[in-house]
């Protein structure tokens, strides 16, 4: 005779997310975990998404959701007030009343296997991928990752594989770099990766995937490549690049929460809605 199965609550979510990416290996500025909810509340649905935004929260309102799951978290930085007439107050207000959690799983996320720029390497088929920055408490894993295509590419045919493994936004691609170049060596972060432009395993790279590049930083990294060495870049939306974690982390959740149904969020949370004028070179 088999057992009966507990009904999971919100604690389960929470103690299963905790395995899966400790909170202690988020950075140290970073805000994950728990945002809202009781740990005492049932846990039948969970939508997964990389924003709490308007839509997400719909989504998961509509569905009836117990709790949404993000990659960003939504209070990152200090606010003094959740007044409704404010975009976070307005959005922690509807999910509390429809009973619906919210957690963020954000650099604690980045740094494991199956992580967001391990999941990026995956699909573009990197071979001995690891860390940009490891981290202290094991090598291991770490910040970005770095690792080699099977043979070398061209810069444009790399950019249309980057572009094939991503889902298509406004934006796309934006590649600087002469599109013959030959690129093998690929160092990548996904999200915003500006910060690593000088890292030296980043600078003995080929190629460098990353996103929301600034204008300065990007063309001083450029011109620098030019007369000392250095990576190609590409950029690609934010959103687009933090997506792809969000299948493997519902399938990860759903193995060690039986009973529970997850559901990775389709809308498409990029801000930029459409784009006129782009040159292409």
């Amino acid at each position: 005779m088999s057992e009966t199965l507990k009904p999971a609550v919100l604690a389960d979510l929470r103690a299963r997310a905790e395995e899966l990416w400790p909170s202690g290996i988020a950075e140290a500025w970073d805000r994950v975990g728990l945002v809202s909810g009781s740990d005492s509340a049932p846990l039948r649905r969970v939508l997964l998404a990389v924003d709490a935004v308007d839509a997400t929260v719909s989504e998961a309102l509509e569905w009836q959701a117990d709790a949404l799951v993000t990659h960003h978290p939504l209070l990152l930085r200090g606010v003094h007030t959740l007044a409704e007439d404010t975009a976070k107050g307005a959005l922690l207000a509807r999910l509390i009343r429809g009973g619906c959690a919210l957690l963020a799983a954000h650099t604690n996320a980045d740094q494991p296997a199956g992580g967001v720029s391990a999941v990026i390497a995956d699909r573009l088929g990197l071979r001995g991928s690891e860390p940009i920055v490891p981290h202290a408490s094991d090598p291991s894993i770490g910040i970005g990752r770095v690792g080699d295509l099977p043979a070398a590419e061209s810069l444009r045919a790399f950019a249309t594989r980057v572009a094939a493994a991503m889902p298509e936004t406004v934006s796309g691609a934006r590649v600087s770099g002469d599109p013959d170049r030959r690129v093998q060596r690929v160092a990548l972060l996904g999200g915003a990766g500006d910060s690593l432009l000088d890292h030296p395993v980043v600078r003995g790279a080929d190629v460098y995937l990353t996103s929301d590049l600034r204008h300065h930083p990007a063309q001083e990294a450029s011109e620098l490549s030019a007369v000392a060495g250095g990576p190609a870049l590409v950029d690609v939306a934010h959103w687009a690049s933090e997506s792809l974690w969000l299948e493997g982390a519902a399938e990860r959740l759903a193995a060690v929460l039986p009973g529970v149904e997850f559901r990775v969020s389709g809308i498409r949370t990029d801000p930029w809605s459409f784009s006129v004028g782009a040159h292409s070179a």
